[in-house]
């Protein structure tokens, strides 16, 4: 691929994409937000992959976050990538170098780290109608405090429905960490690192991101059968990807104008 030529756009905004490992500028053609060409920009042997932004603003739409996803799947193809979520802005080529050059060392050790490794999700939920009753059904003691509050004469006091939900939140919760636990354990062979992200709603039992080794995704899906067998038809499984590793990213590239300033007048 041939590399992009300095010009004045060389003072213009950069959308980035992603960090990777690289010496050498490369065009990967327009593919980017808003048709723009994405190409790299190499700073001592990592690489921001970036598009020219002239307005300085995206606007999070779901073309241009479709831009954003595939560029990265692009990437990922033949390469290890440090993703960068949607909408982070350099102010121009040099702040954007300054930066790379700034956190060498991290990303480095990242792009190490994560080499020949993609990350997939699992999301666990309870498939009831019902996700209250379904813990009254399955739990005695939820039952017997609903029971005891909800079969009073009269309706239930403020103070006593906050100490049926508190019942109930802590149960739920009990019951999130037992299951995990499990599933985790099915993954633990398949998996190099996996976290779990915060539930989104009651019905969600697990939000979990996998980091596995690049062409194991078959493995992986064995794993994830495996765990599914431990439980019964009230529970769904669905999982996902491969993705760029972005739960697994710890380096945080903040290129907003005023943090540039600061390094580029240091």
């Amino acid at each position: 691929m041939s590399a992009p030529r300095k010009n004045k756009r060389d003072k213009s905004g950069k959308y980035l994409y992603a960090v990777m490992a690289g010496s050498e500028e490369r065009n990967y053609g327009p593919i980017g937000v808003e048709g723009s060409h994405v190409y790299s920009m190499p700073v001592g042997g990592v690489a921001a992959i970036v598009s020219d932004l002239g307005n300085g603003k995206i606007r999070p739409e779901r073309r241009n976050l479709a831009a954003h996803r595939d560029v990265l799947n692009r990437l990922m193809r033949d390469s290890t990538v440090l993703p960068i979520s949607f909408g982070v802005i350099g102010d121009s080529r040099q702040a954007v170098q300054n930066i790379l050059a700034m956190n060498k060392e991290s990303l480095t050790f990242q792009l190490h780290r994560l080499a020949n490794k993609v990350e997939m999700g699992l999301h666990v939920t309870w498939d009831v109608p019902n996700i209250f009753e379904y813990f009254v059904l399955t739990h005695p003691e939820l039952r017997a405090a609903r029971d005891r509050i909800m079969g009073a004469r009269g309706e239930p006091a403020h103070d006593e429905k906050l100490q049926l939900g508190h019942l109930f939140e802590r149960i739920l919760n009990e019951d999130r960490e037992v299951f995990m636990g499990k599933v985790e354990e099915c993954l633990s062979a398949h998996c190099s690192e996996i976290k779990r992200n915060p539930c989104r709603d009651l019905l969600e039992v697990m939000n979990l991101a996998c980091l596995i080794n690049r062409g194991e995704q078959g493995a992986f899906e064995s794993g994830v059968l495996q765990a599914a067998g431990l439980f019964d038809n009230n529970f769904s499984f669905d999982y996902n990807g491969p993705w760029a590793p972005h739960n697994f990213v710890d380096v945080d590239l903040n290129l907003s104008r005023e943090s540039m300033e600061s390094i580029v007048s240091r």
